[in-house]
């Protein structure tokens, strides 16, 4: 494929943006070169600014789960934004959205929306804090809870991906209120309780980690953190930024039959427009102000375009069938991909939740961050490049979900499934 006119703007944008981009995640650091620069998207493909077209599996990192431009998000923020693009006062969008979000998932009483998934979390732990008037929070190696300073250790995401150790700019003094536990890893936590537990406010964790690659939890693993957070006094937030509404209108705490204390929703819910959620029971959630003294704000939430967006998208989530259908999608490149390794003879574990997967080029099972390292990550540099050069557009990085949205059809994952097996020669020769 040409990609010159993407290498001038990439160019480009790295002599006023550093790095070239507005989050490290997109800058192919993963898998080195370039990306493409993205300049249309329709259904289930992107095409670049050389007029490359492929079919797209990182839809925009999660969120959009209808596909691109999908006609019922684009007219309803066509009329939304004839009447205006924000007020900075209540709307009736706002009532609506929070409706549908507080039906769909099993913890949810009241929400509060904010603009990202750092704000979502950020908040939550600071609600979390203040009800309880403890000071630690206990997350897992691996996961990633956005770029607030004090969860940004042994993160996930671009984080593992550019492999730094530690973050610069974050003082120790924001990280030494929090206790990092290995991911499935229920004997480690309970350990931590048993040392601390009087002093943790909570537990946040991605019930699926989505951020190290795709790893679904242990069993009795979220049972346990649910029963150590009950009896010691702390609080269970699960953060479904990225599982929320995509493995089922109620995310991967109705999957898994769990109910945690606070959630973060973030990706599909803004169907494609920045907005985020925390939410819990109403007593949890009137800590805040006004009503309560827990302070959080912010101009833009609950956006009326980014609400009328949201809405869409969950009428959409909420009819018959949906959830069948991207299992279906999903399950079928899974198994694809599966074959063209076998017949390539070569080590692949592909780890599906729903629609999202990750191919870990390992032949054991990922249960945690070290053994998302311990996969060959070169081996999947030159899977993702031939994929990439066939037209298929799988996330830039060994450690995060690639996603299968409902604008996805069977010959899309058909011809995804046949480039594979050239990507898995190649991958093997390396």
């Amino acid at each position: 494929m040409k990609r010159q006119r993407s290498a001038e703007i990439n160019e480009r944008l790295r002599r006023l943006i550093p790095g070239g981009v507005n989050s490290p995640a997109r800058s192919f650091n993963g898998v080195g070169g370039d990306p493409p620069v993205i300049a249309d998207g329709r259904g289930s493909r992107v095409s670049d600014a050389d007029g490359n077209e492929y079919v797209d599996y990182l839809a925009a990192w999660g969120p959009l789960i209808l596909g691109h431009a999908a006609p019922v998000v684009v007219t309803a923020l066509d009329e939304v934004a004839r009447r205006g693009t924000a007020f900075g006062a209540p709307t009736e969008l706002e009532y609506e959205m929070a409706r549908l979000v507080v039906d769909a998932v099993p913890s949810v009483e009241m929400v509060r929306f904010v603009n990202s998934g750092t704000e979502a979390t950020m908040s939550a732990l600071r609600l979390a804090r203040g009800y309880t008037h403890r000071d630690i929070v206990v997350k897992f190696e691996g996961c990633y809870h956005g770029h607030v300073d004090s969860l940004l250790v042994q993160a996930g995401s671009g984080v593992a991906t550019l492999g730094l150790k530690g973050v610069e700019g974050v003082p120790d003094a924001y990280t030494s209120q929090t206790i990092v536990v290995p991911f499935n890893n229920l004997a480690a936590a309970s350990e931590v309780f048993a040392k601390s537990g009087d002093r943790i406010a909570c537990v946040i964790v991605e019930p699926v980690a989505a951020n190290m690659g795709v790893v679904p939890p242990a069993p009795g693993f979220l049972e346990g953190l649910r029963g150590l957070t009950t009896r010691h006094g702390a609080l269970l937030v699960f953060d479904e930024v990225v599982t929320g509404f995509r493995l089922g209108r109620g995310g991967a705490q109705e999957k898994y039959g769990i109910t945690p204390d606070l959630t973060c929703l973030g990706k599909v819910i803004g169907g494609g427009l920045p907005v985020a959620a925390y939410g819990g029971r109403a007593e949890l959630m009137e800590t805040m102000a006004p009503v309560g003294p827990v302070y959080q704000a912010g101009t833009l939430s609950g956006n009326p375009l980014a609400m009328a967006a949201g809405i869409a998208t969950l009428s959409e989530l909420a009819k018959p069938g949906t959830y069948d259908r991207l299992e279906s999608r999903a399950r079928r490149l899974e198994e694809g991909l599966l074959r063209a390794a076998q017949e390539a003879e070569v080590e692949l574990t592909v780890q599906r939740v729903g629609s999202m997967l990750t191919p870990f080029f390992t032949g054991q099972a990922v249960a945690d961050y070290a053994g998302a390292r311990r996969a060959d990550g070169e081996r999947f540099k030159r899977f993702f490049w031939s994929l990439l050069d066939q037209g298929h557009y799988l996330a830039p990085s060994a450690f995060e979900s690639s996603f299968v949205s409902l604008a996805h059809s069977e010959a899309d994952v058909d011809s995804t499934v046949e480039a594979a097996h050239g990507a898995m020669s190649a991958a093997r020769r390396g």
